[in-house]
């Protein structure tokens, strides 16, 4: 009998030596001497180094900015590296703390150099990148708004510049903490908005941009061009502004089907261009070093001269450079988890506040999630192709891995994003390459965009589909949301990697559920929610049962759609599902605007209007809209009144026997009114934009709020209706900044005499006001 094989003595085959088949002594070899390696887990330890590190400048860079949450970061980092059993990962992780914190603090400390000219009327001249302006002297960037609608190059702006405006309604755009998102240590952080900018001259850019660029819209149509400067070089300026029909914009149709990322550059653009490059170089038969070396080097002007810096593609960019690098050396590829990590380090230490960036969240949630793909594959029925198998579970992994993120930030969660991205991504494989040649061509794409306008309407084609079907919406994520998804996600990854029983994870994903479904259902809202629409009027009733909305905002003299791109995502945040009536007050432009892009976005059981005008186009429209939607439409009038969830909602006005030459005058004023737990009635009026002296004549009485008539108009809230109606307090909805005026010092100072509290939206934001 053979004796046993001794420790060292197992190797067979044909790759084994002769003596050690033989059974004979196997010489001992000199070991080569290592060469330097990326992150990898598999190599010292269980846990690469940059896992622990980036735990640290994570939590570093939160504590930095005054946010606790980051010593929860830093405490899981040296939690992760006492498990490993390796005291330089401590060391490790508190010196990415150190760094962290340095970093943001450092970013934060850096002057600002457009102070001085804060509310001044100013003429600049810089580069327009489609984003930003970028001047050389000071050195400093700035957004514009509104952004013009010109191709970057060289522009002269004039306009006023004012600070950024935070997040000031539910599911709003937080202008000033992306733009705080937007700088780095050597990156000039944009501090200012030039706003009611125009054009004064402007030059298109040159350079290697400049070529790209034309190559990229050299023959194509307008929305063909525009989709193409998206997906080659991250610029959505133009896409934001192409529809496929009337309220139902191109951006809008890929959000809705899910692929909002195919218009965001990340590892896609990367894998796809340089997989094409190793392809033609292997074909050309180039020796491995080179095969993989060129392509990342070729990475670094791709990031730097072409499509700028943003936290996808330079996640994507190092990533590529150190997959490629290693190829290239014989290395093989490094740990996934190691080689995110060390991108995520590389990406913060010169971009702290990236980690606030949603693009950032999303491009690593997304990467994280992947490297769950061969596990989740396995499961999957053997009988299917491998690719079959990875493109089914990289589409739902990546779905679900930003889940959180996504429905927190667009109110919304695509139900078609399988198949929607199983489609386009077949497109984006011939797509992107070839949109790449035609920017390298310049001019001389002619050649290829014929083919490149094909697949640009396939994939647009396919972006309007599955665009049309129904959306989940979603209100904002909490804190104890975000938790209650880790630990969801933190279990199914414990049972695919078979620490834990599939019984045990299935309850820990239900009781999450739960935990987060239940308590808005036990104590559902009660509240007027006054939304901050700019110059104009919204308002949101919030009852057990019962939800309205009072107008829709709208904004005049401009093509920004207040109802799709405000009140909806508003809506969206605060988890409004369905609208029980919604009710347009009079025909004016900021009033009823927004109603169109409400109905056309959520489902309306009833619209109410006063007066029926047959020759206005906002209402017209608003009621072809209704129309289309399958909406009833009800003209109130005096006396009306509806009673549901303990509200009773009376209308005053219009009385309906005569209309008058002035919209403000036939506007649908009404009282709500809500019993106190003593008994007594709690009383509020909407009145529209109704004057003084028919508000004072209409009614109504004792009043514990006032929503102010007019944005605070000096032809409203006249002195008599506030000494009969003796409220507490008074809402205004007026735009920041206004030009008319709004709320007249007259009207503060009629107010102030009768002792009640103003509230402004332009100061205070959106207003949240409990009920009874």
């Amino acid at each position: 009998m053979a004796a046993p094989l001794q420790p060292h003595e197992a190797v067979t085959g044909r790759h084994a030596e002769p003596s050690a088949q033989r059974g004979g002594p196997v010489p001992r070899r000199p070991r080569p001497r290592a060469l330097p390696r990326f992150p990898n887990s598999a190599t010292g330890g269980r846990v690469a180094w940059t896992v622990p590190a980036v735990l640290g400048v994570m939590g570093g860079i939160l504590l930095g900015l005054g946010i606790p949450w980051g010593g929860l970061a830093l405490l899981a980092g040296l939690l992760l590296a006492w498990s490993d059993a390796r005291p330089l990962l401590v060391a490790a992780t508190l010196l990415g703390g150190a760094a962290g914190f340095g970093s943001a603090r450092l970013q934060a400390a850096q002057p600002d150099p457009m102070t001085p000219w804060i509310g001044a009327q100013v003429t600049l001249t810089g580069n327009w990148d489609g984003q930003f302006l970028t001047l050389h002297d000071p050195r400093a960037r700035l957004a514009v708004a509104p952004k013009p609608g010109i191709p970057a190059g060289r522009v002269t702006l004039s306009g006023r510049l004012v600070r950024p405006d935070g997040r000031r309604i539910p599911g709003g755009f937080d202008q000033a903490a992306w733009l705080r998102s937007q700088g780095g240590l050597w990156l000039p952080t944009p501090t200012a908005v030039l706003v009611a900018a125009r054009v004064r001259s402007s030059t298109p850019e040159n350079g290697l941009r400049g070529w790209f660029r034309r190559g990229l819209v050299t023959g194509l149509g307008m929305r063909e061009a525009a989709l193409m400067q998206a997906i080659e070089l991250g610029d959505r300026n133009e896409i934001g502004q192409q529809n496929f029909a009337e309220g139902y914009g191109v951006r809008d149709a890929f959000n809705r089907a899910g692929l909002a990322h195919l218009m965001a550059l990340s590892g896609q653009n990367v894998a796809l261009i340089t997989g094409v490059l190793i392809w033609l170089l292997t074909r050309a038969g180039v020796p491995t070093l080179w095969r993989y070396l060129t392509p990342a080097l070729l990475l670094v002007p791709y990031s730097v001269q072409l499509v700028g810096f943003s936290p996808s593609i330079t996640r994507a960019v190092i990533m590529g450079m150190a997959v490629m690098t290693g190829l290239a050396v014989g290395r093989g590829k490094p740990d996934p988890l190691g080689i995110t990590a060390f991108a995520a380090l590389a990406c913060l230490l010169p971009f702290p506040m990236w980690l606030l960036d949603v693009g950032f969240q999303l491009s690593f949630l997304a990467v994280l999630a992947l490297l769950l793909s061969g596990k989740v594959a396995e499961l999957l029925p053997q009988r299917w192709p491998m690719w079959v198998r990875l493109a089914l579970v990289a589409t739902v992994l990546a779905e679900l891995g930003t889940l959180p993120v996504i429905a927190s930030t667009f109110g919304q969660i695509p139900l078609v994003g399988l198949p929607a991205n199983l489609l386009a991504g077949a497109v984006m494989v011939v797509l992107v390459p070839l949109g790449f040649l035609a920017g390298l061509l310049g001019p001389g794409a002619i050649l290829v965009n014929w083919l490149v306008s094909v697949f640009a309407n396939i994939l647009l084609l396919i972006a309007e589909t599955f665009g049309r079907a129904p959306v989940l919406s979603w209100g904002t994520v909490s804190a104890a949301g975000y938790v209650a998804y880790a630990l969801a996600a933190g279990a199914g990854v414990l049972w695919l990697r078979g620490r834990i029983r599939l019984p045990a994870a299935l309850g820990t994903v239900l009781a999450c559920i739960l935990l987060t479904a239940l308590p808005p259902r036990l104590n559902p809202p009660r509240e007027l929610v006054f939304l901050d629409v700019g110059q104009g009027d919204a308002t949101l009733i919030r009852l057990p049962g019962f939800t309205a909305l009072i107008d829709a905002g709208g904004s005049v003299n401009s093509d920004y759609d207040v109802g799709t791109r405000t009140v909806l995502p508003a809506l969206r945040a605060l988890g409004v599902r369905k609208l029980d009536l919604v009710v347009a007050t009079h025909a004016d432009t900021d009033h009823i605007e927004g109603i169109s892009g409400v109905l056309r976005g959520m489902p309306v059981g009833e619209l109410w209007l006063g007066h029926l005008k047959t020759d206005d186009p906002v209402l017209t429209a608003v009621l072809w809209t209704a129309r289309e939607r399958g909406v009833p439409v009800r003209e109130v009038r005096r006396g009306d009144q509806l009673k549901v969830s303990g509200l009773t909602l009376n209308v005053l006005w219009p009385p309906g026997n005569v209309w008058s030459t002035e919209d403000n005058d036939n506007s649908v004023s009404m009282t709500l009114e809500m019993p106190t737990a003593g008994g007594k009635l709690w009383r509020t009026a909407i009145l529209g934009d109704l004057a003084d002296p028919a508000e004072a004549l209409i009614g109504l009485g004792n009043l514990n709020l006032l929503k102010a008539a007019h944005h605070g108009s000096r032809f409203s809230s006249g002195a008599e209706i506030l000494a009969q109606t003796h409220p507490a307090d008074v809402l205004v909805s007026v735009g920041a900044h206004n030009t008319y005026g709004h709320p007249h010092p007259t009207v503060l100072a009629r107010i102030d005499a009768v002792g009640a509290k103003v509230w402004r939206t332009d100061q205070a934001g959106t207003v949240r006001w409990p009920l009874p």
